[in-house]
């Protein structure tokens, strides 16, 4: 899969560079991971990001220059922090009887709850499908783009970030399996939910014809769910995965392609100055991406709406054992919305007992479940309480309300998908 956005994996620096191309530049940032290069984002300067990290270096002290531990985030000490040099005599003389008081994480960044101060991390350019659900989930909204899924973790967990939207499932494409392994390894906490319909276009450069494409560029999962029509199109053109739709729109805009069209939303085409050339091109109308919202800590439950709890576990027993786990929540007459099972990385494979001599071997899987319920129900709590029994393992990643929007459905391709060459 090619990759449009430069990044390296092997230098785990975050930084800061402008954004091509945003409704408001000067408050838009893309976080990248990796080594800047001068094939990176347009507009933007090595100072940008270097000021940035200075005035963080200032007041963070890593773990291992601490010797001790102020705080911790999230029940979980990733660091430490320590005092600013301080200069008394630098205040005011009715300022220096004041006592001063230890710096905290809330100093570095403060995060509102909700409304226009309230800063969004989401994968992406400006003009995915992400954005457009980061400013579902928090309107007016500071969205603030990653090049990777982690590195949107990664924001929120380094205060970068309030939020982050990210997506988990796609009612075409099945899950998105790598951000079932990041809610894992990371430690932020599930505080909503939000279901996006997508709706894609065909995209070129103005005045581009139809006989000059010889491709077309997407996303993995865009081109899958525009197979089909694609194919009626009578196209003959090449299909090439990129990193991301709007990345797509993007690249063609910015190096100026004009046999390569892209698949990707009606904003990319606002924001990148394409033509669209064809409207609503995805195969099956009803096609939804369903994202979360993260945060460093959780929300209380509440029993007044509906509410939506999702939970990893892992056991050691056989399959059995996945019985009785779900067991628990039908006897409790709790409904599961989906099940998801992931490879156990710490322990991939199991022997079987010592009758079988350990010749046959099992893999290992951590089993993600969300079911309808709040944690502030007694049935979810004696739901869990017997889960536990049964599990080696069990985590709450998060108990949230539910998305009870309504969503209209995409107008079916057969009758939108006409070539305006």
């Amino acid at each position: 899969m090619r990759t449009l956005l430069p990044s390296s994996p092997h230098n785990p620096m975050l930084r800061y560079s402008q954004s091509p191309a945003t409704v408001t530049p000067s408050r838009r940032r893309f976080i990248h991971c990796g080594k800047r290069s001068d094939s990176s984002a347009v507009g933007s300067s090595r100072s940008d990001w270097q000021s940035s990290w200075a005035i963080l270096s200032s007041k963070v002290v890593s773990q291992e220059q601490s010797e001790s531990l102020l705080s911790s985030v999230n029940g979980h000490s990733n660091g430490s922090l320590n005092l600013v040099p301080f200069d008394n005599n630098s205040l005011a003389p009715n300022q220096q009887s004041k006592k001063t008081t230890p710096l905290s994480i809330t100093d570095l960044s403060p995060a509102p709850m909700h409304g226009s101060n309230l800063r969004v991390a989401y994968q992406g350019v400006p003009g995915a499908y992400s954005e457009a659900a980061a400013g579902k989930a928090y309107p007016n909204c500071q969205a603030i783009p990653c090049d990777q899924f982690e590195v949107a973790f990664q924001a929120v967990e380094l205060w970068i970030a309030d939020r982050a939207v990210l997506p988990v499932e796609n009612s075409l494409g099945g899950s998105i399996h790598r951000n079932y392994d990041l809610l894992l390894r990371h430690r932020l906490h599930i505080v909503g939910e939000v279901q996006l319909p997508v709706h894609h276009c065909f995209l070129a450069l103005p005045g581009v014809r139809k006989e000059f494409l010889t491709r077309v560029i997407s996303h993995p999962q865009g081109l899958a769910q525009c197979e089909h029509t694609l194919t009626k199109l009578g196209l003959n053109v090449a299909r090439e995965a990129v990193d991301d739709t709007a990345g797509a729109a993007e690249f063609i805009a910015a190096n100026n392609v004009r046999d390569t069209a892209a698949i990707a939303s009606a904003r990319a085409a606002e924001i990148y100055g394409l033509e669209i050339l064809a409207d609503g091109i995805q195969d099956d109308a009803s096609n939804v991406t369903r994202f979360v919202m993260l945060a460093r800590e959780p929300i209380i439950p509440r029993t007044d709406r509906p509410f939506k709890t999702s939970i990893v576990f892992a056991h050691e027993k056989g399959t059995c054992v996945l019985f009785k786990v779900l067991s628990a929540f039908a006897f409790r007459n709790i409904s599961l919305t989906k099940i998801e099972s992931r490879p156990n990385h710490n322990v991939p494979i199991r022997l079987v007992d010592e009758a079988n001599v350990g010749t046959a071997k099992h893999f290992e899987y951590m089993f993600y479940v969300d079911f309808e319920a709040s944690m502030a129900e007694a049935r979810a709590q004696n739901a869990l309480s017997e889960v536990q029994e049964f599990t080696s393992f069990l985590r709450v990643l998060g108990s949230y309300p539910m998305d009870m929007t309504s969503w209209s459905p995409s107008p079916p391709s057969s009758s939108s998908s006409t070539l305006s060459l």
